[in-house]
């Protein structure tokens, strides 16, 4: 057990670790072989972590997570088949109980907002030292939510008018915010929601005022920006 008010990072990075008995299973999700086996490497020094899984791309993701369903995926953004971010949402419910930590070379706050909010209990970048990305898959497993040391002291330095703006939507506000990016009319919202097209032009108008946004172009381009939109093709 840690001692009271000592977060499991904590246990790992300061008076030593306390492992569990159980042994926890990792799918390891990125594209280049050099950084899974890196990975391998590190984690195989833990005694109660393995890897059941590689995959370079999101449909080898979604394979391997129905098959293994394992107790943790490590989750790069960039993969050849489209980004991570809705990968994410499809993970975990393919195997709701897995819980998803995102390393990757993505450090700005728009990546690391809405990986949180699609699901991703913990986000490490891949600048910080290999010791913080085994504190944060020992972190989420006690039921934390982790950031590497560099996104937690960014985010203490911001002011919240710095992060994301999609921040400030709720849910409905950010269904709405997708598909006006994507191109659907208020009439077509209104039918795959479910909602009047009446609410529909009142989330609008509190989206394009929150986002400060102009136009369906301008969500569009932001939800280009961040990854959200679906692959084409």
């Amino acid at each position: 057990m840690r001692a009271p008010g000592a977060s499991a990072a904590d246990a790992h990075a300061g008076r030593g670790t306390v492992y569990s008995k159980r042994m926890y299973s990792i799918v390891l999700v990125d594209d280049h072989a050099i950084v899974r086996e890196g990975f391998k490497r590190l984690i195989g020094l833990e005694p109660d972590f393995r890897v059941v899984g590689e995959c370079r791309s999101a449909d080898d993701a979604v394979e391997a997570v129905g098959q293994h369903r394992p107790d943790l995926v490590a989750l790069d953004l960039s993969l050849p088949d489209g980004s991570g971010l809705p990968l994410i949402e499809h993970l975990r419910s393919v195997a709701p109980d897995t819980r998803i930590v995102v390393l990757s070379m993505h450090d700005g706050e728009p990546y690391v907002s809405e990986a949180l909010r699609r699901g991703a209990s913990g986000y490490v970048t891949k600048g910080v030292a290999p010791e913080e990305l085994v504190a944060g898959l020992r972190a989420v497993m006690q039921n934390e939510q982790f950031l590497s040391s560099d996104l937690r002291q960014r985010r203490a330095e911001q002011p919240e008018s710095a992060l994301d703006p999609l921040h400030r939507l709720t849910a409905r506000e950010h269904e709405v915010f997708l598909l006006l990016a994507c191109g659907r009319t208020p009439k077509q919202v209104a039918a795959e929601l479910g909602i009047g097209q009446k609410t529909v032009y009142i989330h609008r108008a509190s989206v394009m005022g929150k986002l400060n946004a102009g136009s369906e172009l301008e969500l569009y381009r932001m939800a280009s920006e961040r990854g959200l939109l679906p692959a084409s093709g």
